[in-house]
């Protein structure tokens, strides 16, 4: 494998980590009462994205493959937990 296919394997294994915790970031935002600083939402997916990014690897290492559709569903539990969890008072 070439440094170019090892790019593209960690990028779509990265992707849907990256984009849950972007996408339910942001819906938060939404539907939160306040409005937050920059400094809080971008802690928050940094917490949601490496949160999602230690479920794909766990899938991975418990399935062998990845791409499993109960590590996608792990994902979104995880990521939107974790939302929930660390959401500022």
């Amino acid at each position: 494998m070439n440094v170019i296919d090892l790019f593209w394997h960690l990028a779509g294994f990265i992707a849907p980590a990256l984009f849950v915790a972007l996408g339910v970031t942001l819906l938060a935002q939404v539907f939160m009462k306040k409005a937050l600083s920059t400094r809080v939402i971008f802690r928050q997916f940094a917490i949601s994205f490496v949160a999602g990014l230690a479920v794909s690897v766990a899938g991975l290492v418990l399935s062998g493959h990845d791409g499993r559709m109960w590590t996608y569903v792990a994902l979104v539990l995880v990521v939107a937990t974790s939302q929930m969890v660390f959401r500022p008072k």
